[in-house]
C-alpha cells in the first residue's frame, strides 16, 4: 500500500498544501484511516498525541468543502479552547490553497460579539469547544442544517469533563444523514457506548500507543507518604533542566506544588481546568516565552496544547489510567529531541498503577536513586519578564512594529528582548527584567503605529 498523498483521491488543492507543509509521507493514522474517511464512511479512530490524526481528518472534511455553499459543512468538537485552537490552525494550513474556505473557532473566554458578526459572514468549517458551539446553536446564530462531516476529538477527554450531554444536544440539531469521526486516545467502554449512540457501522481504525524511546529516558522514584513534593524539588535541583512540566492529578495537588516550588526559588505556575481562560492564557503565554520555568499542570496539558522543546517531564503521582502516562511522557522526547520522564510513585500505594503502566510499555522502567535534598531552585527563576501588549493581529500589529517601537522609540537594546508571540488581540513579548518597567512606561505614552495600546506585565 502506498503512503503517498497523492496517491489518495484529495483534491489537487490539498495534495499542494501537504506538500508545501513539508509532509512527505503518510502516519500511520492517516495510512489506514484517511481511505475509510474519504469514502464518507464513520470512522473510530484511537492515535497518541502527534500520530497526526488532525491532518488526518482536516484533509478528509476539507476534501469534501463546497467553497459555493456558504454555511457551516463540517463541526470539529475539542474539550478545550487551547486543542480547538491548535486544530483549527491545521486546518487553515491545510487549506491554504483551497480558495474562499472558510475556518471559524468559536470557543469560550473570547467575545460573543465578535463570534455572532463573524457568523454573520458566513463560514465552511466550524472548530469549537462544546459550551459555546451550544450557545451559538441556542441563540440560533449557527446552524446546521448543512452539516455533513462532524468530528469528535479527544472523546476520553471530553468525557472526563462532563461534556457528554452538551455533545448530544449539538447533535440533535446536525442532520442524521452524515460522516461522524470519533477519535479518542484510549477506549473504554463509555467511549464504544458513545459510538454506537452516534455513528453508523464505524471502521476502527487502531494505531498502537507506543513512546519512541530511543530519545527518551525514563525512571521511577519512590517516596514516602507526604514526601511528594519534596522530591519533585529535589529532582528538579538534580537534574537542573532548563524548564520542565510537572503533572498532578488536582488542581488543588497543582496549585499546592507550584507553590511549594515557588517558595525554592523557582518561577512555578500552576495549569488546571477550573483556572479563568484568561489566566491560563497567561500562565502558557509566560511558560512557551522562558519568563517562567516550571508549569504544574494537571492532564488538561497532557494533550492539545502546543508546548514544545520539552526537555524534562515529572509525573509527581501516578495517574490511574495507565494510557494517560503516555501522554504525558510523550511530552517530552519529540521532534527528534532527547527527552526525560520522572515518575514519583508512593509505594504500596501506587504499586498497581506502576504495574499498568509497565504491562501497557512492556517493560519494567528503570528505578533511580534518590537525589540529596536541596533548597534551591533559584536557577529556575529566567531573567525575562512577559509583556503583554493588548492588541494583535486583528488590529494590525506585526511583531516588526513592536520591535521598532521598544528598541527604536524606547531605547532598549535589542538583545534585551526576547520573544514575542503575535496573537489575534493580544503580543506578548520576553523582556530582560531590568529593562521590564521601562518598557511598560514606555508603551503608556508612546505608541506603536501612531497609536496607544494597552499594556501590562505579567
Amino acid at each position: 500500500m502506498s503512503t503517498r498523498f497523492d496517491s489518495l483521491p484529495l483534491r489537487p488543492e490539498l495534495i499542494e498544501a501537504v506538500s508545501q507543509m513539508g509532509f512527505e509521507e503518510m502516519t500511520p493514522i492517516q495510512v489506514k484511516g484517511l481511505p475509510f474517511m474519504l469514502e464518507g464512511i464513520d470512522v473510530i479512530g484511537q492515535a497518541k498525541t502527534g500520530s497526526g490524526k488532525t491532518a488526518a481528518f482536516g484533509l478528509a472534511l476539507l476534501n469534501q468543502i463546497d467553497p459555493t455553499l456558504l454555511s457551516t459543512q463540517a463541526l470539529v468538537l475539542c474539550p478545550t479552547r487551547e486543542l480547538a485552537d491548535q486544530v483549527a490552525a491545521e486546518l487553515r494550513r491545510l487549506a491554504q490553497r483551497m480558495s474562499h474556505t472558510r475556518i471559524l473557532t468559536l470557543c469560550g473566554g473570547r467575545p460573543y460579539r465578535d463570534q455572532l458578526l463573524a457568523l454573520e459572514h458566513g463560514n465552511h468549517v466550524v472548530v469549537g469547544t462544546p459550551g459555546r458551539i451550544g450557545k451559538h446553536i441556542r441563540k440560533r446564530s449557527l446552524r446546521l442544517s448543512h452539516l455533513s462531516v462532524f468530528v469528535l476529538d479527544e472523546a476520553d477527554r471530553m468525557m472526563d469533563m462532563g461534556f457528554v450531554e452538551q455533545v448530544m444536544d449539538i447533535l440533535y440539531h446536525a442532520p442524521v444523514e452524515r460522516q461522524t469521526l470519533l477519535f479518542s486516545a484510549t477506549f473504554p467502554k463509555e467511549i464504544q457506548v458513545l459510538s454506537r449512540s452516534i455513528q453508523r457501522d464505524p471502521q476502527t481504525v487502531v494505531v498502537e500507543s507506543t513512546v519512541a524511546t530511543t530519545l527518551l529516558k525514563q525512571l521511577v522514584f519512590d517516596c514516602g507518604h507526604h514526601q511528594r513534593r519534596e522530591l519533585v524539588a529535589d529532582l528538579l535541583a538534580h537534574y537542573r533542566p532548563q524548564n520542565a512540566l510537572v503533572f498532578a492529578e488536582t488542581r488543588d495537588d497543582c496549585d499546592r506544588l507550584a507553590d511549594f516550588l515557588c517558595d525554592r526559588g523557582a518561577m512555578a505556575l500552576p495549569l488546571h481546568g477550573m483556572m479563568e481562560q484568561r489566566d491560563r492564557d497567561d500562565m502558557l503565554v509566560q511558560f512557551g516565552n522562558g519568563s517562567a520555568s516550571v508549569l504544574v499542570a494537571t492532564n488538561v496539558a497532557a494533550r492539545g496544547l502546543d508546548i514544545k522543546a520539552l526537555p524534562m517531564v515529572i509525573i509527581s503521582e501516578l495517574s490511574r489510567e495507565a494510557e494517560s502516562h503516555l501522554h504525558r511522557i510523550g511530552r517530552t522526547g519529540r521532534a527528534g529531541e532527547e527527552g526525560i520522564a520522572l515518575s514519583v510513585v508512593e509505594m504500596p500505594r501506587e504499586g498497581g498503577r506502576l504495574d499498568k503502566i509497565e504491562r501497557l510499555l512492556g517493560h519494567p522502567i528503570p528505578r533511580g536513586e534518590t537525589p540529596p535534598s536541596s533548597n534551591d531552585l533559584s536557577f529556575l527563576r529566567p531573567d525575562v519578564r512577559t509583556l503583554l501588549i493588548l492588541a494583535g493581529k486583528a488590529d494590525k500589529i506585526r511583531k516588526g512594529d513592536v520591535l521598532g517601537a521598544l528598541v527604536k522609540d524606547a531605547g532598549i537594546p535589542v538583545e534585551m528582548i526576547g520573544r514575542i508571540d503575535l496573537m489575534a488581540k493580544a503580543c506578548a513579548v520576553a523582556i530582560n527584567h531590568a529593562f521590564a518597567d521601562q518598557a511598560l512606561d514606555h508603551l503608556r505614552e508612546g505608541r506603536i503605529k501612531n497609536r496607544r495600546l494597552r499594556a501590562r506585565l505579567i
